[in-house]
């Protein structure tokens, strides 16, 4: 499906085509040959290396970091007495583990002995294993899941709107976009304190403005905070200005360089930056 859905945009005849994801990876790198002339982009790959090819990656450890940092701080003000943390991702890898390990360092700079478990669903498309592995780890006493999951993730966002109706104190935090809407269970009330955020539009536009001034060129971009490429949301008034403040103070901190994130499961261990027995891995 995908190699001849390049071939016949390529052969169309378009100024740029634009693809998403690993999925597309090993198309792009068979039909981009093909067609020397021809412009492409493609998020969250950094291996194609074709000279008509510009891939965008993220520095999603930074953003997770915020997250896991606004988790700990609203728990903390909260009044919470040793909060747990959860993460769910889907297929485990190193882009998971990215996010991932953000998240803990972020929980870990508040709380450095914070109770910490992961699951990975080794799917990207099943909710209902997220949603009773949330059920599971709320009822243990977990504060927080961060979801890395795909529309796996959205079971954890179901599971945390049922128990806010409750009156729980529990949260869920979204991915990749502001999930705050996706959690809303009554009136404006979310249960999604925060979320982590990709910013996709804006290297998308990257890429655009480059093709319009005719200074494409291929090869890896790598997006971070300082690039306006990962961030959070803080659109759940829920999460205090306090809160927001602080994390706005770390975000300035990552971005001289003060604030030093591993993103991956081998650097945080060695440096004592996570704790031993996650389902993490690096490849």
């Amino acid at each position: 499906m995908y190699i001849p859905n390049l071939r016949q945009a390529a052969d169309e005849g378009y100024d740029l085509i634009m693809v998403t994801g690993f999925t597309w990876a090993d198309a792009l790198s068979e039909v981009a040959p093909q067609y020397p002339n021809q412009k492409f982009t493609i998020v969250d790959v950094d291996w194609v290396g074709q000279p008509n090819v510009m891939e965008f990656i993220y520095s999603e450890e930074q953003g997770s970091y915020l997250v896991g940092l606004a988790a700990a701080l609203q728990a903390k003000e909260d009044g919470i007495k040793d909060p747990k943390f959860g993460f769910i991702g889907g297929v485990p890898g190193a882009t998971i583990t990215k996010f991932e390990m953000g998240y803990v360092q972020g929980i870990r700079s508040v709380f450095p002995n914070a109770q910490i478990m992961d699951y990975y669903a080794n799917d990207w498309g099943k909710p209902e294993l997220a949603k009773a592995q949330a059920k599971n780890w709320y009822d243990m006493g977990v504060y927080c899941i961060f979801s890395a999951a795909g529309g796996t993730g959205n079971g954890t966002i179901a599971q945390a709107k049922e128990y806010r109706m409750q009156g729980k104190n529990i949260w869920a935090i979204g991915v990749d976009s502001d999930q705050f809407e996706d959690g809303i269970y009554s009136g404006r009330e979310s249960a999604v304190l925060t979320s982590m955020l990709k910013r996709v539009e804006n290297s998308s536009l990257m890429v655009l403005k480059a093709v319009e001034e005719g200074s494409f060129k291929g090869g890896v971009v790598q997006m971070g905070m300082a690039d306006e490429g990962v961030g959070y949301s803080t659109a759940n008034p829920k999460l205090s200005q306090n809160v927001v403040k602080l994390v706005d103070a770390a975000k300035a901190d990552i971005n001289n360089g003060k604030i030093r994130i591993y993103k991956t499961y081998k650097e945080a261990l060695a440096n004592g930056a996570a704790p031993q027995g996650l389902a993490a891995l690096d490849d």
